[in-house]
């Protein structure tokens, strides 16, 4: 990110103040336009009697965070008291917090309240570590460019993080404008709603604002976070969702379709209809992380059929009497779907494994299970061959 985006916002100037921003509901708490509500209240109490602050994380750097503060603004404090060996439990952006009144220097974050929500991903590292995104957010909202071929096998990935963190999903199809003609939009639009049973998707052409009110009408109010790979057009729809130029913005490369890394942190965005976005950076690989729930959710047609499958612990793949196998096979199934139903059972079940010696233990059992029925299967061909 370039300077003058980066130090956009670690000042309070670019983002507005608590006082104005809540300034049209008399009598409404100061950070009521980022979130506050009296159920955090609730919870902060305790810290209120200690005389600390609450505050909303808005992006976090090494060994420190911004904050917005009632009555203050944009603050840094440090976080030497948040920075616990667990990456899953490190402060992070849509947090809220406990802070130091002013008067320290350096002022500290003492603590953060529990999340209603979070993003999870694993990392790359080898030791299958999660990665946490964004905190308290009740909107997920996955960017797809259709400058690009549709990847609905990504989509799926991302509304699995996305049901797994208890947020609910929206698919927002970017850079509409570049479809030739309404009927070619509607098949991509139908296409994507396969892949995503019980989740808006919504076509939009941030350059232009077409749709944008529709993106509004659906996440205003709450907080939403922005996924999606880099070049999906996060970034100018986030400019168009704030109606102000917040984040810089470059274009693809021709080359290959692929975006440039405009955004580099995590931020936390007031709207001006009310409530906040969190803007991440392109990611380029999604692993799921302990998200059982959520491929289910993803595959919830899936996991109907296979209610009627004839064998509990049915695995999909060459069983008798599979109701998902005969889904297919009539062709009520896209066997595109149950494929890639496969791979994220896969890769969360190797997550899991590596973090859960229960689950490891399963694994090998399904795993002898299953080499001793492929065994059996072959002895029998090979008796009847001779």
């Amino acid at each position: 990110m370039s300077s003058s985006s980066s130090s956009s916002f670690s000042s309070s100037s670019s983002l507005s103040s608590p006082s104005s921003a809540s300034s049209a509901v008399p009598g409404a708490h100061p950070l009521a336009a980022y979130g506050w509500d009296e159920g955090w209240e609730s919870a902060f109490a305790p810290y209120a009697e200690r005389g600390l602050l609450p505050g909303r994380v808005v992006r976090v750097d090494r060994g420190s965070c911004d904050l917005v503060v009632t009555e203050e603004g944009v603050i840094r404090a440090d976080t030497t008291y948040v920075t616990p060996h667990d990456p899953l439990r490190v402060i992070c952006t849509g947090d809220w917090a406990a802070v130091d009144a002013p008067g320290g220097d350096p002022r500290y974050v003492r603590d953060y309240l529990p999340r209603r929500t979070s993003f999870v991903r694993s990392t790359s590292s080898k030791r299958s570590e999660g990665q946490i995104l964004a905190a308290n957010v009740d909107h997920a909202v996955v960017a797809v460019s259709l400058a690009a071929e549709l990847d609905l096998g990504r989509v799926e990935r991302f509304l699995a993080l996305a049901w797994e963190s208890g947020a609910q999903p929206v698919v927002v199809l970017t850079k509409a404008d570049l479809v030739p003609d309404a009927t070619a939009l509607a098949h991509l639009v139908q296409d994507v709603e396969t892949a995503a049973p019980g989740v808006p998707v919504l076509p939009v052409s941030a350059a232009y604002g077409d749709g944008v009110d529709v993106v509004t009408a659906v996440v205003g109010g709450g907080t939403c976070v922005l996924l999606g790979p880099s070049g999906a057009g996060k970034s100018t729809l986030a400019n168009a969702l704030a109606g102000t130029d917040v984040m810089e913005v470059q274009a693809v490369r021709d080359v290959d379709g692929k975006g440039r890394h405009t955004t580099t942190t995590r931020n936390l965005i007031p709207l001006p209809g009310g409530g906040v976005l969190i803007d991440t950076p392109g990611l380029r690989g999604v692993g799921l992380y302990d998200a059982g729930s959520g491929v289910g959710q993803v595959f919830a047609e899936i996991e109907e059929l296979a209610r009627d499958c004839r064998f509990h612990d049915c695995a999909h793949v060459a069983e008798p009497g599979c109701a998902v196998l005969a889904a297919v096979e009539d062709g009520s199934l896209h066997e595109r779907r149950l494929d890639s139903y496969r791979k994220l059972l896969r890769e969360n079940q190797r997550i899991v494994a590596k973090t859960n010696a229960r689950a490891r233990a399963e694994m090998r059992k399904e795993w002898k299970r299953r080499g001793a029925e492929g065994k059996a299967a072959l002895d029998i061909k090979r008796g009847r061959m001779r």
